[in-house]
């Protein structure tokens, strides 16, 4: 213990605890982005699931005192972030998405996508009635969120969720079975569209693996915990873009709609798609992350 630091006795309070936490992860230049994007938020976010606190109740138990056990713990828990820079979901098992809950491990991404946004606003007005969509595709679906999402955006329709990933589809089907969509939503492993049946739908929604080889290998420690291969694009991020882009209309009603995700990799969609002319949906994240294609915009 060096003379700056106050003995372990002394964190008695939850006020304590944060305020070492904040102080740790700024000092080790901790990345953020995997549900919260500053050091605060992040501490309260991993103090409070640590001691079984509610997730948006601070102030009454910030005087709080400690029992040895639970000091323990957190402790536990703030020198992981900081040594191993394992992101908050996999610390605590679980990621929040527009106010939903879904359980998360290394097998799969955090969830993190901007088409949640979408999805809960009914994709209006691209989509009229919300009651009239019969059928979804979430392709490479990770953990399932999405297809979750759009299960409960679209209450009539028949949702189908991809990943190729056998990982990943375990953790999916333990978020579908916690919100009861076993009914309406099923899973299947499949490289893309390759071992998916052909069928009409009227939503395909995607958040495919797009970051490019540079943006690959200068990647946070934080990200490096997340499967390399829902994260890797390719050289330009677009090796699965152009799969999933020459297959859906194959896949798409007459009047689908594609939604691609493709983060901050617009300039090397457009050159290597310089014919397409999508709409950019505009989210809290900016308007050049997430496009829309009409299926008459894809058909050879």
């Amino acid at each position: 213990m060096t003379k700056d630091q106050a003995p372990v006795h002394e964190l008695s309070t939850v006020r304590d605890m944060l305020r070492l936490a904040v102080s740790r992860f700024r000092q080790a230049g901790l990345h953020y982005g995997h549900g919260t994007d500053n050091a605060w938020d992040e501490a309260v976010y991993l103090v409070l699931h640590t001691l079984h606190l509610p997730p948006d109740t601070l102030e009454p138990f910030l005087d709080a005192r400690l029992l040895a056990s639970e000091r323990e713990r957190v402790l536990a828990v703030i020198e992981r972030r900081v040594n191993e820079r394992i992101p908050a979901a996999y610390l605590t098992g679980e990621a929040w998405l527009r106010g939903h809950r879904f359980y998360v491990d290394e097998r799969v991404i955090v969830p993190r996508s901007p088409i949640a946004e979408l999805l809960e606003q009914g994709l209006a007005p691209w989509i009229a009635d919300p009651e009239a969509v019969e059928s979804v595709l979430d392709m490479c679906t990770g953990s399932g969120c999405l297809a979750i999402l759009a299960a409960l955006a679209f209450p009539h329709a028949q949702v189908d969720a991809v990943d190729l990933s056998a990982g990943a589809l375990e953790v999916a089907a333990r978020n579908v079975a916690d919100y009861g969509l076993q009914d309406r939503l099923a899973l299947h492993r499949s490289d893309l569209f390759d071992a998916l049946p052909e069928r009409p739908y009227d939503l395909i929604v995607c958040n495919p693996p797009y970051v490019n080889a540079e943006s690959m290998a200068a990647l946070p420690g934080e990200y490096r915990h997340e499967p390399e291969m829902a994260l890797a694009g390719g050289a330009d991020g677009m090796a699965l873009v152009a799969r999933i882009l020459r297959a859906a209309p194959r896949y798409l009603a007459g009047h689908g709609l594609l939604v691609l995700e493709i983060g901050h990799e617009r300039s090397h969609f457009e050159a290597a798609f310089p014919q397409l002319e999508p709409v950019w949906l505009e989210t809290e994240a900016g308007n050049d992350q997430i496009l829309l294609l009409e299926r008459r915009q894809l058909a050879p």
